[in-house]
């Protein structure tokens, strides 16, 4: 089971930092205390649903942006484990992942 809390947080961390945002910052826009935005950040506390709207006009994201778990990797590390695991998982499609990779960087 995920712990749904501590991914929100990591994901309201990510767009306040993306927005170059301090902590402080971002509670002092949401009218909220520093303290309990760390708490959501961490993953101790989570949001009432109008912190939730509030949070979504503030960063200029939607509520599915805040919840989309399933790619988001908080660490480089995380993201080479993710990597790695797919290339030993999908053999045969290494090439296929090559050449998607090499189209991007090449754009």
């Amino acid at each position: 089971m995920t712990d749904i809390k501590k991914h929100f947080g990591k994901k309201v961390k990510y767009f306040r930092e993306q927005k170059q945002l301090t902590q402080e910052q971002l509670a002092e826009k949401l009218e909220m205390n520093c303290r309990s935005l760390s708490f959501i950040e961490c993953g101790t506390n989570f949001v009432s649903a109008d912190t939730l709207e509030n949070i979504c006009k503030v960063l200029d994201v939607s509520p599915k942006q805040l919840f989309d778990f399933d790619y988001f990797m908080q660490t480089p590390e995380d993201t080479e484990k993710a990597i790695n695991e797919l290339i030993k998982s999908n053999r045969d499609k290494l090439k296929e992942i090559y050449k998607v990779i090499y189209l991007y960087l090449e754009l």
